[in-house]
């Protein structure tokens, strides 16, 4: 889906405040920058065909084997690599639980695999067998649920392959599978975003881990130097640099969830992490973003497009005390227009 994510003020003039974008708020790359404007060479020679000096460099922070690790240019391509490899494999259905990422559905259509959508609490574990492979976001985008991990070894173990995207698994306290224990699975392939993990969503940076089993046949699908050499760098400055790593104030994300709940007409979902679920139970999404957008200079993201929501959800990511504040009051504004008589 090229249209219809969030982070979308290329449309809009004058946006102060982006909430539409899930990436951890307000972010430095100074020193990362800095650091990339003294490395003129890089400009010069090709990458790497494959990232394989960053990948030992993964492969040592997560104590892994190197053979575990495969680069890409962001968790977005490794989707599509997955799902062709998958469809290479004659998987011939995904089981994806909704509302999640839509490049999940979009992926495996491209490939020619069916897709099942279901709530995952209504789905028996037969319908995970034969030849089904399991996507789960987790935490999840846009709920922001963290599947507990007794629920992801009975599902590892009723279905033939599960795609764990962690691309969120710095933005909540909550546990989730770490990569070295992935690895002992024969039958999980885990998706990580450095895009996420230190904020830099325009380099477009990610990895899969999985056993070495299941990353040579993903290797076969690899494009030759799909990661750039500006960010194969940035990601060996980016891992020996820990205090650059994203970490959400999920204590600010509770109030700002607290304080919208108490706005009438808005309804927000529990939430694990820093991004949340609300609806606009007067109007639709659209026409708030709108209003937001145009009145406030505040940008939210429009969630009608993911599957089983409806044209009245959106999703918000906590941003700084200020600007939450300033969201809340913009959005009880709006909400209070909208429950006026009509003329």
């Amino acid at each position: 889906m090229i249209n219809g994510h969030g982070d979308d003020a290329y449309h809009y003039e004058g946006i102060t405040s982006d909430f539409s974008s899930n990436i951890c708020a307000h972010t430095t790359h100074q020193h990362l920058m800095a650091h990339l404007a003294a490395c003129p060479g890089l400009l010069d020679h090709y990458p790497e065909p494959e990232a394989w000096s960053l990948e030992r460099l993964i492969a040592a922070r997560e104590g892994i084997d190197p053979a575990c690790v495969v680069t890409t240019s962001g968790a977005t391509e490794a989707i599509y690599i997955i799902a062709a490899c998958c469809a290479a494999q004659h998987f011939d259905r995904a089981v994806i639980p909704t509302p999640t990422f839509s490049e999940y559905a979009d992926a495996c259509h491209l490939s020619g695999i069916r897709v099942e959508t279901s709530q995952l609490h209504h789905m028996p574990d037969a319908d995970l067998r034969h030849g089904a492979v399991l996507w789960l976001c987790n935490p999840n985008n846009p709920t922001g649920t963290v599947y507990d991990q007794l629920l992801i070894d009975r599902l590892s173990a009723a279905c033939d392959l599960v795609v764990l995207d962690q691309s969120y698994e710095n933005y909540t306290a909550a546990h989730v599978m770490s990569a070295r224990w992935a690895c002992r699975y024969d039958n999980v392939i885990q998706l990580h975003s450095m895009t996420k993990a230190y904020g830099v969503p325009g380099l477009r940076l990610g990895y899969i881990t999985a056993n070495a089993r299941l990353t040579e046949k993903l290797r076969r699908f690899l494009r030759p130097w799909s990661v750039s050499a500006l960010a194969v760098e940035a990601g060996k400055y980016l891992l020996a640099h820990d205090d650059l790593i994203c970490r959400p104030d999920l204590g600010e994300a509770r109030r700002l969830r607290d304080a919208l709940c108490g706005v009438p007409g808005i309804t927000v979902e529990p939430t694990q992490t820093n991004f949340m679920l609300c609806r606009f139970e007067r109007g639709s999404a659209a026409s708030l973003k709108e209003c937001l957008a145009r009145r406030h200079h505040i940008l939210i993201r429009d969630a009608s497009n993911f599957q089983r929501l409806t044209l009245s959800h959106f999703r918000i990511a906590a941003q700084t005390p200020a600007e939450n504040d300033a969201l809340v009051a913009a959005v009880r504004e709006e909400t209070e227009a909208a429950y006026l008589p009509d003329a």
